[in-house]
């Protein structure tokens, strides 16, 4: 094997766990927009990180490869946003353990305990 494949796998490995961080982190998340945001960056990395793998094992698939790439790091963003603006205007409400109002609404300072 040249230095290429093995820095192919290597780049593999990384993206089948950045892929499986996101999965688990969709799956243990509370609310849409941390599951949004779980789901999206691991999957937008995990997901390049496989592409660029195949791309440096297969070197004739490169080129490709790297278009796909460039797709995904537009495309997965740009979903997630209308994704968390449909969210939003559907008015789901994010998870909160707790409300917290530290400031006083009527004079814009932080309240006395």
């Amino acid at each position: 094997m040249e230095i290429l494949e093995y820095i192919g796998l290597a780049f593999v490995l990384i993206g089948g766990i950045f892929l499986f961080l996101g999965a688990l982190g969709i799956y243990r998340m509370p609310d849409v927009y941390n599951r949004l945001q779980a789901g999206t960056k691991a999957s937008t990395m995990g997901a390049m990180s496989v592409i660029m793998g195949v791309g440096l094992i297969e070197p004739e698939w490169f080129f490709k490869s790297l278009i796909i790439v460039i797709f995904i790091a537009i495309a997965n963003p740009l979903s997630s946003h209308a994704l968390a603006r449909g969210a939003y205007r559907a008015s789901l409400t994010p998870f909160m353990k707790k409300k917290m109002d530290a400031y006083d609404k009527e004079f814009h300072q932080k309240k006395e305990d």
